[in-house]
């Protein structure tokens, strides 16, 4: 019953501001709703304006999608006695949360909802608490989120101190008036936006707690509540303009970083939730490129490399959203058909799951940026500013848009090896073990039926570009429209930024009739194949003479991407589990490999292992007797008193 109110909940706050959300964003008009809570707080403005009807809309999409998703995926759990209410709740608040914080226009309130966001997906993460690892990776997840708090926190608090309100609309004229004050709260939030969003080096809470969560909530938070951490930066950037030219250049930089050491990772990754999840941080990288792109575009006074950069990375926050929604979803159907998220033991999996393959097929092909998806529209569009900025006059922006732009084509080469990887391993070849065996397709249509949605999405954008790019007009207003000082000399006006988007989206315009023409010709390959309907004749392969059918010696996750991760060995820290013949004919033998996070490793690993060394020395002094705290209390009690005396 419980999850039927949650559907119903969703549903209705969809179709109440779905409406609302695209009038916004189609004609630049705000919406604005005060509530007078109590003296604390005072009137709370939340406002439906441009920038946040883009992410408001993401969320009221894709939020009903995954708990429809869910209904199937929680079955097997509900069989087996478990109770999903408080899942269901804690995933409405999670959505409804995100809503607050993409709409709340008061510091305090916007924390508050910013805490109910992490506490509510901390709850859906543990949704199988009695593991130990999954516990441990929500506590995990937990610091990381208090962590990233405390930044936005002081950058809030400096803001409301200095504005003398808590209202955002007061923080504009000081930021506006202070570059160096600005700068400091760019930094601040950032820093704290950017552990919520995974950018390197605060990605770390990521991996782990991706894999842990069911797969509905993994693409929820990998989808969409990291999208709120870019959200919090554009914020800022909207309240208060560019910040200086370092802090441009530095944007850009951890990008890059970002987005070279998620996919390197995930092709490291043989457990399919944490290659996605690596995959996710690789696409914060791409969308925080855009928008770096951007920015460098403000300060060098260049609008045309402001807008397609900007409007690249908004429009890839989308982008991700849909094939990322798929590509969990899709792993979740494998899941709990195999029991297994390793994906060396897989294979086969598309003759008994051809729905889940193809679906999985089309959410890798969007990622990859392949023709006539949608990944390729958002990417094109920051190749294209990248591409713009080199006119630049300033010889560092040269070389660092050189580096950005190749690295950036390393990356869509290396998301191909990364997916195809994923896909041959797990749907194509022979089954390699017994959870792949006997697997059937019978998902329910509440599992299939939001993958269908996600994937037409997906192929829409990729067919209709232009479209959706006319879309961004207002969003790329609402940030970058009225800065003064540092970038533009004037500020720009919706008519200017509708003249340069017109000038580019005929560019887009014959990327759309190129897909639309691939797609034709796939169409008329299928039907002339099923009209001709040809019987090949099957036989078996010369085997060297050895005519039976090894399935432990085809080609592993591992072995296809080892040549090209022996290039990069000082970034990765492998770890072995050899077991070794010692006989003649040995009955047993094995070897995996598992690629452990540098930073993992090297940082967070070690600084766990002093805390646990640190704290032991006091477990004598909690012995767990009373009488021994009575103790503590009364001497705690005689130092304060004689303290009090020297003081007075």
């Amino acid at each position: 019953m419980i999850y039927f109110i949650g559907i119903l909940i969703l549903l209705i706050t969809a179709f109440a501001l779905l409406p609302q959300a695209f009038e916004v964003l189609l004609t630049g008009s705000t919406i604005t709703k005060v509530f007078d809570f109590n003296p604390l707080f005072g009137p709370v403005d939340f406002v439906l304006d441009p920038l946040s009807a883009f992410f408001a809309v993401i969320i009221l999409i894709m939020s009903p999608l995954a708990l429809i998703y869910a209904k199937g995926y929680l079955k097997p759990y509900q069989d087996k006695g478990k109770s999903i209410n408080s899942h269901v709740v804690f995933f409405v608040t999670l959505a409804l949360s995100m809503l607050a914080v993409v709409t709340c226009q008061n510091a305090l309130g916007f924390l508050i909802c910013w805490e109910i966001m992490s506490l509510s997906s901390f709850f859906l993460v543990i949704f199988e608490n009695e593991k130990k690892e999954i516990l441990n990776a929500g506590v995990k997840y937990l610091v990381f989120m208090h962590i990233s708090v405390i930044f936005i926190i002081i950058a809030f608090a400096m803001m409301s101190i200095k504005a003398g309100s808590y209202d955002f609309s007061t923080f504009s004229m000081v930021l506006a008036n202070n570059p160096h004050f600005r700068d400091v709260v760019f930094l601040l939030a950032l820093i704290g936006f950017g552990v919520k969003a995974g950018f390197v080096p605060f990605h770390n809470w990521l991996p782990e707690a991706h894999p842990a969560a069911p797969s509905h909530v993994s693409a929820i938070m990998s989808g969409v509540m990291i999208k709120t951490g870019i959200y919090g930066i554009l914020r800022i950037l909207s309240l208060g303009g560019c910040p200086s030219k370092a802090l441009c250049y530095a944007v850009l930089g951890i990008s890059i970083i970002t987005f070279l050491y998620g996919i390197l990772y995930a092709i490291g990754q043989n457990d399919v939730k944490k290659m996605l999840a690596y995959s996710s941080i690789e696409n914060i990288g791409i969308i925080g490129s855009g928008l770096g792109v951007s920015l460098i575009g403000i300060a060098y006074n260049q609008p045309v490399v402001a807008l397609l950069g900007l409007a690249g990375g908004i429009l890839h926050i989308l982008n991700h959203s849909i094939f990322k929604l798929l590509l969990f979803f899709g792993a979740g159907c494998v899941y709990l058909k195999t029991h297994t998220r390793d994906m060396e033991i897989l294979g086969g999996l598309v003759k008994n799951m051809p729905k889940t393959a193809g679906l999985f097929l089309a959410a890798s092909l969007a990622i990859c940026a392949l023709p006539s998806f949608n990944g390729l529209i958002s990417e094109f569009l920051i190749y294209f500013g990248m591409l713009k900025a080199l006119s630049i006059k300033s010889f560092f922006a040269f070389l660092i848009l050189i580096f950005a732009v190749s690295s950036l084509a390393f990356v869509g080469t290396m998301a191909i090896l990364c997916f195809t990887k994923a896909f041959s391993v797990i749907f194509l070849g022979n089954p390699r073990g017994e959870n792949a065996s006997a697997v059937k397709e019978d998902a329910p249509l509440t599992m299939l039926c939001p993958m269908g949605a996600l994937a037409a999405f997906a192929l829409g954008i990729g067919l209709l570009p232009e479209i959706i790019f006319k879309t961004l007009l207002w969003p790329v207003i609402t940030v970058i429209g009225n800065w003064h000082g540092i970038g533009f000399k004037h500020a720009l006006t919706p008519e200017t930024l509708s003249d340069m988007l017109s000038q580019q989206s005929t560019i887009l315009s014959t990327l759309g009739f190129t897909a639309f023409g691939l797609v034709l010709l796939i169409l008329i390959f299928a039907i002339l194949k099923k009209a001709l309907n040809r019987k090949v004749e099957s036989a078996s392969t010369w085997g060297c003479g050895y005519n039976r059918t090894l399935l432990n010696a085809q080609y592993t996750g591992s072995s296809y991407v080892s040549p090209f991760l022996a290039m990069l060995k000082p970034l990765f820290k492998k770890v072995f589990d050899v077991k070794k013949p010692k006989e003649i004919f040995p009955k047993s033998a094995h070897f995996s490999l598992h690629i452990e996070d540098i930073e993992e490793a090297y940082v967070i690993s070690p600084m766990v292992k002093f805390d646990e060394w640190f704290l032991s020395k006091f477990e004598k002094i909690q012995g767990g007797n009373l009488q021994t705290y009575i103790k503590y209390g009364l001497a705690f009690l005689i130092l304060l008193i004689i303290g009090s005396f020297l003081i007075g």
